[in-house]
């Protein structure tokens, strides 16, 4: 397995953090749809998304309202998670948004 990438964030300057700029209902929702759509078939563009979106809004709050553990959250919602696909409904509902689809037009 090779090592993780290090990278050295010079000083002055942060690791930027995309629960940070969810600060609406209406960035989360815009940001959630843009991963849907870019997702590249894995399912990793929606796993860090409602990741972040559930970051910004609260994961205590959250596992609360889907009855998952907070730490099981974290991790299903990670980039190395696999959650189940209800956990994964589980988690859209509580955050208030809605998945639906459309006929996509190539």
């Amino acid at each position: 397995m090779s090592e993780p990438l290090k990278v050295d964030i010079p000083a002055g300057f942060s690791r930027w953090n995309a629960a940070d700029t969810l600060k609406t209902d209406e960035d989360a929702v815009l940001y959630f749809e843009a991963c849907l759509a870019e997702d590249p078939g894995d399912g990793s563009l929606i796993r860090a998304a409602l990741g972040d979106i559930a970051r910004a809004r609260g994961m205590s709050q959250l596992a609360r309202e889907t009855g998952l553990s907070r730490e099981g959250l974290y991790q299903a919602l990670s980039a190395k998670g696999n959650p189940e696909f209800s956990t994964i409904m589980k988690v859209i509902r509580a955050l208030g948004l809605k998945l639906h689809a459309e006929i996509e037009h190539v």
